[in-house]
């Protein structure tokens, strides 16, 4: 990697991170009067507002979150390859997701604070992994059906990306190399780091489900 690569991938990691820093949740609950910051878990994400507000304004948040790690993963490439004339590359994309994905969970806009990034990591990975990301879309679905734990589905999208990585080249023509399956290593990885809390709860039997119509209120 000449410095020229180094220097773009930098510019797309960066100006990812501030689209990413952009929090929906914290926006559209103003909106309706409420600080999520303050409300329900506190942590402003989809789930938490869909559980404070309703399906309606949760499913927003979840939609323009999708759409922000999308433009992570498109937008910076773009800019940086138009500033020096080249080729948009798997790496120079990979970095401005990962940059809109850290924005989401540590917005400088919020203290550092931020969501768990479920909803960025399907919209980024709709663009660089298309393929992965759909079947774990199809197992989270799965999971929370037959669970109603958003954060064990979530868990296990994570965890279905590299597998599926690894699995897929194997039983189709698809393709996907070693920079695509540790990517997907580590997004796994950032994804169980930020669910560690949901983990815990998990694992104590503590942890907040969704039930037909409501809540469960444990």
């Amino acid at each position: 990697m000449d410095s020229a690569q180094a220097i773009g991938i930098g510019a797309s990691a960066l100006l990812g991170y501030l689209i990413g820093s952009v929090n929906f949740a914290v926006i559209v609950a103003r909106r309706h009067g409420v600080d999520i910051l303050s409300a329900g878990s506190g942590n402003p994400g989809a789930t938490n507002v869909k559980r404070v507000l309703g399906k309606g304004p949760g499913n927003l948040v979840f939609a323009l979150d999708a759409l922000k790690g999308a433009a992570g993963a498109w937008f910076p490439a773009l800019a940086v390859a138009w500033a020096t004339q080249g080729a948009v590359g798997f790496d120079t994309q990979a970095a401005g997701f990962v940059g809109a994905l850290l924005g989401h969970c540590f917005s400088c806009f919020l203290g550092l604070r931020g969501g768990k990034g479920v909803a960025s990591t399907i919209g980024g990975l709709l663009v660089l992994l298309p393929v992965p990301i759909l079947v774990g879309a199809a197992l989270w679905a799965l999971v929370f059906l037959l669970t109603r734990y958003v954060s064990l589905a979530s868990l296990v999208l994570g965890f279905s990306l590299p597998l599926s990585c690894w699995l897929l080249p194997q039983l189709t023509s698809l393709a996907f190399g070693p920079p695509e399956f540790w990517f997907a290593g580590a997004l796994a990885a950032f994804n169980a780091w930020t669910h560690r809390s949901n983990i815990a709860r998990l694992l104590r039997g503590e942890e907040n489900r969704f039930a037909k119509g409501k809540e469960d209120a444990r």
